[in-house]
């Protein structure tokens, strides 16, 4: 199974879309499933329901600074390395879905939500995009990855 096939069985299985992609990529991290769980739990519905940065694209960034980023913070030239990597991934997911900001993607007026999850039900995937966009920011992930082994 890919990366981003997982990652949406486990946005579909319950996790939200920050979750479903950090995880999809545990072996990658020296975490448990537990740790890795905790880490990503608050940046799903655009960080905290606020519907800012899509918890996709933030799942997709927390994969690619744990493969990528150093562990010295004056490391200037790898910290530039790094974020020019994240602009362009995040570049390639706003030309595929038009934008990176959860609400934009989700086509919400409101500048965040209630912070209480919606229900997940049938009707919650019909009318939502999110197992899409995981499946999206996981295969960005993956291919960068790969190209950078």
């Amino acid at each position: 199974m890919s990366k981003a096939d997982n990652a949406k069985q486990l946005f579909e299985s319950g996790c939200n879309c920050c979750q479903a992609v950090f995880c999809a990529f545990l072996e990658n991290t020296n975490l448990t499933k537990e740790e890795a769980l905790r880490l990503s739990a608050g940046f799903g519905g655009g960080f905290g329901r606020l519907r800012e940065v899509c918890g996709a694209v933030s799942g997709m960034t927390m994969v690619l600074s744990n493969r990528f980023a150093s562990t010295d913070p004056n490391d200037h030239e790898k910290k530039a390395e790094l974020y020019a990597l994240i602009q362009k991934a995040a570049g390639e997911f706003k030309e595929e879905n038009g934008s990176i900001v959860c609400r934009e993607l989700l086509g919400l007026q409101e500048k965040k939500s209630a912070p209480v999850p919606e229900e997940r039900t049938k009707e919650y995937y019909k009318k939502r995009p999110c197992s899409e966009l995981v499946h999206c920011a996981a295969a960005i992930a993956e291919k960068y990855l790969e190209e950078n082994k």
